[in-house]
């Protein structure tokens, strides 16, 4: 993986071993434990700091989807507003990342936070005082949306400067459990503070919880060589500003990247969308009510908290792993689509969601670990982009081919069509790897030209 020259790296001073803990002392990984990126203090503030976050965001989710319900009745208008806030990801993605990659990593995130607390206080001032209507609502909606382009990149990365490399997957499972607990409890915190104080409640709360992270960030440190600061701690001189086309021309000449964007669509479009695809099973072919899909979900839940803790001791997962993960899951979608009955249903649902987050993991390590220090906030901006795409013409998608083969055809058809390709894709690639093998002692001319043993011009492979 390129890295920057060491050279151009401030020089960080540490204290004696004998002052540091026992923790600090260990900076590279020791096993395989999920949770070996809490052995770094850095990580443990930025874990609690997101776990506010998430409950926070939860909440004001929540609250807002009430709201918007209750100003006009209208579910349609309920997602256009959260149309309006995923908006700016998909068109600026690569921008916000450009910024990331400008300047340094914990100013960037602290003042992206304190702006994110400045709408929501904004907006909790605005119900308060009755002024709020749906246009209003809609502005905030996609500033929080243009903020969020710069702040999510921005976090993330700070995060990997907390641990080692070989921690990062750790850290990424780590930050899905902070990321269901947080919603768990934001969700449920949101119908309280609502019913008791009104919806002007939680958006203060997710405000204050905004400052609580911005507030953690100056004393998070950095570890010794973390990539990703410029080198005076202040932003680039402006012959050195990154340019937003080069996170595009390296993630689309990065066959790897390529290659997992193409699994990533590919899973969105025919598979993964399981709050729609089970629903459809569970009160359709199985003849299931809400007691029995949330049953499902929980057990879906389950599954999920699972995989990010055997996620967490991944330490180095390439696409070769990712591939074979969407490949087995379209394999248990196919299974779950022939399930007779819900308790069928419910064991096949349990790998599905360790699969779901386990390649989720690695595709974010891969993303943030593959690139180069320097082009690590456009790369995920684009991906942004790219993902949002696939997510939005999904679920809709999926839902016609739900409608127009019902739930147990789509499914099937679906998980097959997912492991089919991938397969097809992954012989393709081991019969090119093999001609290439082949191929390789060919130059006659090299041969000729330089009288060099035999063995010695053979490639390694």
């Amino acid at each position: 993986m390129p890295t920057p020259s060491t050279a151009s790296r401030p020089a960080v001073v540490t204290p004696p071993a004998s002052r540091r803990s026992p923790l600090r002392r260990r900076t590279g990984t020791t096993g395989r434990s999920p949770w070996r990126s809490l052995r770094h203090s850095g990580m443990r503030w930025w874990s609690l700091a997101n776990l506010v976050s998430n409950a926070g965001t939860w909440m004001q989710l929540t609250a807002q989807n009430l709201l918007v319900l209750q100003l006009t009745g209208s579910a349609a208008l309920t997602g256009l507003c959260v149309a309006a806030q995923a908006a700016p990801g998909l068109l600026l993605g690569p921008l916000g990342g450009a910024v990331v990659d400008a300047w340094p990593r914990k100013v960037t995130a602290a003042v992206s936070q304190l702006l994110l607390a400045l709408v929501a206080v904004a907006t909790a001032a605005l119900i308060a005082l009755g002024m709020l209507n749906i246009p209003v609502l809609l502005v905030l909606a996609a500033v929080s949306g243009l903020i969020a382009t710069v702040d999510a990149p921005a976090c993330a990365l700070l995060g990997n400067d907390l641990v080692p490399r070989e921690d990062v997957p750790s850290a990424i499972a780590l930050g899905s459990l902070v990321t269901n607990a947080g919603r768990l409890g934001g969700v449920a915190l949101a119908g309280v503070a609502t019913a008791a104080l009104g919806a002007a409640a939680a958006y203060a709360v997710n405000g204050a919880s905004f400052l609580f992270v911005a507030a953690v960030i100056p004393f998070l440190r950095l570890l010794p060589g973390a990539e990703g600061e410029p080198a005076s701690g202040t932003a680039r001189r402006p012959a050195e500003r990154p340019r937003v086309r080069e996170g595009l021309a390296f993630f689309l000449g990065r066959p790897q990247l390529a290659a997992l964007a193409a699994v990533a669509a590919l899973s969105a479009v025919l598979g993964r969308n399981y709050a729609l695809t089970l629903a459809a099973l569970v009160t359709g072919p199985l003849h299931g009510g809400p007691e029995a899909y949330g049953a499902i979900s929980t057990v879906l839940a389950v599954g999920g908290i699972a995989g990010a803790v055997i996620a967490g001791r991944m330490q180095r997962p390439g696409i070769r792993l990712i591939a074979a993960l969407a490949a087995a899951g379209g394999l248990l979608q196919a299974l779950a689509a022939l399930s007779p009955s819900l308790l069928p249903l419910a064991v096949l649902v349990v790998p599905m969601a360790v699969v779901e987050t386990v390649s989720d993991t690695a595709t974010t390590t891969m993303l943030q670990t593959d690139p180069p220090a320097e082009l690590r906030g456009r790369v995920l901006g684009t991906w942004r982009s790219m993902s949002t795409v696939w997510n939005l013409a999904g679920p809709p998608l999926l839902g016609l081919l739900l409608q127009a083969a019902g739930p147990r055809a789509a499914l099937l058809s679906g998980g097959l069509v997912i492991a089919g390709l991938i397969g097809v894709a992954a012989l393709a690639r081991r019969g090119a790897a093999r001609g290439g093998r082949v191929r390789a002692p060919e130059p006659a001319s090299a041969m000729a030209a330089a009288p060099v043993p035999a063995p010695a011009m053979v490639p390694a492979a």
